[in-house]
């Protein structure tokens, strides 16, 4: 239990590290995935990793070993939404470690002995995951290599096998890590810099040109004499396939009829408040009181200033105001009413240091009250008695035997939450699940005003009545729409509602507009055909959708009718630059100075200073004219050049070698690329091995 204890009470300087790995818990609802579980087909497979097909069994399996550990961490198996997300992509990318990082390093060759191991995990060489884990840290912070090896000592006695579970997963992770680190050093390294490519980096960066230019911008009217044929698109379509690869995705439209409170629904709640609020103000069970008329129980937490503005601003306005004798009036926040009643105050820590004697058994009771009485009265030493009566013998903070840590409200043992208000240096009894407990607290941080504070809370919710009329609507637009776009068109105009239009829904989407948890939506929209209405689908229950699939793109390559629109433009673009460079080019024939071309094509001549070729400059310049300009001879009259926004002629008037630019310049450049390499390892090896991602399905 202590190690466990010392677990989540590190958690807080963990987390850098857990989270940056994924390590948080995750709880899936298997009627989400029931259909899956009763296939073999691929269909139902998360996904595929170089050639290993992921089941749902391989990847629950995976997500279970995260959740028992987040479990020992916080020691609460809830998550938020975000967390889920967050374990269901830690548990995907130990799948690709596994699967793809790991051999693919083995076959080039790669290796981490047990040596190398026993080096990075309790060793002279240890590995960032381990010094930085927080499990391991002294009173200070800082790592204590022998708390390792306690904690190693401890995992062979663990009956519950999560110790050895953790420890799996540290050794793990550094095994991976060894793998990554060695495998981006052969890119690193073979990326080396040499006295050619350094000087020509220093050079190109510090050889500027100043220009005088006249510039021709596109017009935005449409060329009618310029023709891009289906066959250039089409060819074009096959020299650049790579860059129309898709996610399989749909365009739709949907209405919802998102059911909300009438002003009917709002009175009534406010009149229900008002008709409890006196018995709120006078009564004595203040619990039961709750239960019975408030959306949110009675809390025994202790709240400080601000701590309630999560709630209400207003709440805590009162709570921390002048007048706290009587109960706060009834506020209201959007369509949510709230009370407030100050139960308690004191003057409290935030966090104690708390230690324990745990004592189990039929003689237990006797025996902690006469510990109590020598702790506290005969100057025994707390650790000797540690020593001698205690059943956990692993709790060791900051080095010392029967320590636990500091506590919080926040990160508390069930049934040590008197610790907060206790004295310092009197030791006290208590008992919780694990036993009976001799318990010390011998620090606390500076004491803060704190309350307890009693909401009564009612949000409105729409009747039964409500309900229906808003089920009604939505009825009677399904009926209508009556299972083709025509139909749905047509409810859409007969009945004056919005019609949502939305492109690239994929099997990940979850949100439309401002609707969550709306999954079922899409997965709708993947299971039926092009030009389907769907029937009433309700979200949340309280949002009726009703949805038309438009188009349907598959997983692969983008048909080539998608992207012709596309290719067009940018071929018509092409093609307008060379006409216009072209008309240009043949309106100056035989003028020789800018002032004579800038006259000829009704423009003026503009100039541009200390413009630099390898990094493209910093301007507002076309990259086309960037180029030209950076190879042309000083003083000749140069162009026209076709740019991307317009045709430009110049003439370089300028050139300045300087040396602002060093070879450190360079080299940190070079660094940067390497990291951006580094950091492309795996999206670039999950695409030559083409990792099938379908996590979307199913969550």
């Amino acid at each position: 239990m202590a190690v466990l204890q010392k677990l989540r009470t590190k958690f807080g300087l963990a987390i850098s590290i857990l989270v940056a790995l994924g390590l948080l818990s995750f709880i899936i609802d298997p009627t989400q995935v029931e259909s899956a579980l009763n296939s073999m087909s691929s269909k139902y497979d998360v996904g595929e990793v170089n050639g290993k097909s992921i089941s749902y069994t391989d990847f629950q399996e995976e997500v279970e070993k995260y959740t028992t550990i987040s479990e020992m961490l916080t020691g609460s198996s809830a998550s938020s939404a975000a967390q889920q997300q967050q374990i269901r992509n830690a548990a995907w990318q130990g799948l690709v470690d596994k699967y793809l990082v790991v051999k693919n390093a083995k076959a080039a060759g790669l290796r981490v002995g047990e040596a190398e191991m026993v080096e990075l995990t309790t060793g002279d060489n240890i590995s960032p995951v381990i010094l930085q884990s927080g499990v391991f840290s002294d009173q200070n912070g800082n790592f204590n290599p022998e708390n390792v090896v306690t904690f190693v000592q401890n995992v062979s006695s663990d009956e519950t096998g999560r110790l050895k579970m953790y420890w799996d997963y540290l050794q793990n992770t550094v095994y991976n890590q060894q793998f990554y680190q060695k495998y981006g050093a052969l890119f690193t390294y073979s990326n080396a810099d040499n006295a050619l490519t350094l000087a020509k980096d220093v050079e190109e960066n510090n050889n500027t040109t100043d220009v005088e230019f006249v510039m021709i911008p596109h017009s935005y009217a449409v060329d009618s004499t310029i023709v891009v044929s289906d066959s250039e698109i089409k060819s074009y379509y096959n020299s650049h396939k790579k860059f129309f690869r898709q996610t399989a995705s749909r365009d739709i439209e949907y209405v919802v009829f998102e059911v909300v409170p009438s002003q009917d629904d709002i009175n009534e709640a406010s009149n229900r408040v008002a008709e409890v609020y006196d018995d709120f103000c006078t009564t004595d069970n203040m619990k039961s009181f709750l239960l019975k008329n408030s959306d949110r129980s009675l809390s025994t937490y202790w709240f400080k200033a601000g701590e309630l503005n999560t709630i209400s601003t207003d709440v805590n306005d009162y709570a921390f105001g002048v007048d706290t004798k009587n109960a706060s009036p009834i506020f209201r926040s959007g369509n949510t009413f709230y009370a407030a009643r100050v139960m308690d105050s004191s003057m409290l820590p935030d966090s104690v240091y708390v230690k324990h004697i745990l004592l189990q058994g039929d003689k237990a009771d006797h025996l902690a009250d006469s510990l109590c009485t020598a702790a506290s009265q005969k100057g025994a030493s707390f650790t000797n008695l540690v020593a001698l009566y205690s059943t956990d013998q692993n709790s060791a903070a900051d080095g010392e035997l029967g320590n636990i840590g500091w506590m919080t409200q926040s990160y508390m043992i069930p049934g040590f939450e008197s610790v907060i208000d206790a004295q310092v240096g009197k030791p006290f009894v208590l008992k919780t699940q694990y036993g009976t407990h001799v318990v010390l607290v011998s620090e606390k941080t500076k004491p803060v005003l704190k309350k307890q504070v009693a909401i009564l809370e009612k949000t409105t919710l729409a009747s039964n009545q409500t309900f229906n009329e808003y089920y009604a609507k939505a009825n009677k637009f399904a009926t209508i729409a009556n299972g083709n776009y025509e139909n749905y068109r047509a409810a859409v105009d007969s009945l004056g509602v919005y019609s949502h239009p939305m492109n690239r829904v994929t099997e990940a989407t979850e949100a439309y507009g401002a609707i969550d948890n709306a999954k079922e939506v899409t997965r709708w929209i993947f299971d039926n055909k092009k030009g389907k209405v769907s029937n009433i689908i309700t979200v949340n229950q309280n949002c009726f959708f009703i949805t038309v699939v438009k188009d349907i793109h598959e997983e692969g390559y983008a048909k080539i009718s998608e992207v012709s629109s596309t290719i067009r433009q940018q071929l018509y673009a092409e093609k307008l630059s060379e006409k216009k460079a072209a008309d240009v080019a043949e309106q100056i024939k035989g003028l020789t100075t800018l002032d004579e071309i800038a006259e000829k094509l009704g423009t003026s001549i503009s100039t541009e200073t200390g413009v630099a070729f390898s990094s493209l400059s910093s301007r507002s310049l076309d990259p086309k004219f960037i180029g030209a300009l950076s190879i042309a001879p000083e003083g000749k009259i140069c162009g026209p050049v076709a740019g991307s926004i317009g045709t430009y002629v110049f003439k370089v008037t300028g050139r300045e070698v300087a040396s602002f630019y060093t070879e450190d310049d360079a080299k940190v450049f070079r660094n940067q690329k390497n990291q951006y390499n580094s950091q492309m390892l795996v999206p670039v090896m999950s695409a030559d091995a083409e990792v099938v991602d379908h996590r979307a399905r199913f969550f």
